[in-house]
């Protein structure tokens, strides 16, 4: 493993905050990832991640107070992990009290220092518990007002800056647009002139993701046209971004309900794109809202 290359993010912070949706978005970026690792172990696991036959130089590693007294080492471990040239990044989330109540309420889960207090006494005293590693951290977000698509845009960020990633990050996010436009996109393709698996019976309750519906929405001349007319304007535009210093592109196609033509030729496009290798992240936004509606896709 080359010190200079590898990349380690260490996620931490309170409990309900969103470290779990960080680690997903992290996975999307090819980061290897691993929850809850007891803090001794990250050296040794570094070291086994050195001799992987297959180098694994992104890796990033949720720790937090579910580690009872272990968590406590997490400071030797990362001064153990510096010695060996590699520079972690904490990233650290919390959330105000009312807005982490309420996130547990609504999943009614418990919080890992439950049985010593209640809810909102066992967020107060993981705060105090974490003041430490919060003052150490390199990053600090408050996820209190965060929907998720903005929490997602602010880790794009942050690993294209702390990775000094020098390509540019495509996002596809595919959605319907009877759920509204994404305010973030910076390229919108409407599909919904593509023929549409919602007609057919044993398609409709399908996704853009089932062999069987995205075979009949490319099995049309209109969509592979609309395919080459597409990935040829991506061929003349996406360099150009570059050029500029762009970091990050999403890229936005919708159908009507997110869920069958915008998914296929979302999955089309990621699937040229890596080709030319750009490093892209596939987001469907609206693939499970219309499931036990039937809405048109």
């Amino acid at each position: 493993m080359d010190s200079n290359t590898t990349s380690l993010m260490i996620i931490t912070g309170l409990s309900g905050a969103g470290k779990s949706s960080v680690l997903r978005t992290l996975e999307d970026f090819g980061y290897f990832c691993v929850d809850n690792l007891p803090p001794s172990l990250i050296p040794t696991f570094m070291e086994l991640c050195s001799q992987a036959r297959k180098p694994i130089d992104r890796i990033a590693i949720v720790v937090d107070i579910r580690g009872g007294e272990f968590f406590h080492d997490l400071s030797r471990a990362l001064a153990d992990v510096k010695e060996t040239g590699i520079r972690p990044v904490i990233l650290f989330l919390e959330a105000d009290d009312d807005t982490l109540i309420r996130r547990y309420k609504f999943t009614r889960r418990r919080h890992p220092l439950s049985e010593q207090s209640g809810v909102l006494e066992s967020i107060r005293d993981e705060r105090e518990m974490l003041k430490d590693i919060r003052d150490k951290a390199h990053v600090v977000i408050d996820t209190s007002n965060l929907e998720s698509q903005e929490l997602r845009r602010q880790i794009i960020e942050i690993v294209s800056r702390t990775a000094n990633l020098e390509q540019l990050i495509i996002n596809v996010l595919t959605f319907g647009f009877k759920h509204g436009i994404p305010l973030d996109a910076d390229l919108v393709f409407d599909v919904r002139f593509l023929p549409n698996p919602y007609y057919v019976d044993e398609l409709k309750t399908q996704s853009g993701l089932d062999e069987e519906v995205a075979k009949y929405v490319l099995e049309s001349p209109v969509s592979q046209k609309f395919l080459q007319y597409t990935t040829e304007f991506l061929d003349f535009l996406i360099p150009n971004f570059i050029e500029e210093g762009k970091t990050h592109l999403t890229i936005a196609i919708g159908c009507t309900g997110g869920r069958h033509r915008s998914v296929v030729i979302g999955e089309k496009i990621r699937e040229y794109l890596e080709s030319r290798g750009y490093m892209v992240i596939v987001e469907h936004r609206d693939i499970r809202l219309g499931e036990d509606r039937g809405d048109d896709s």
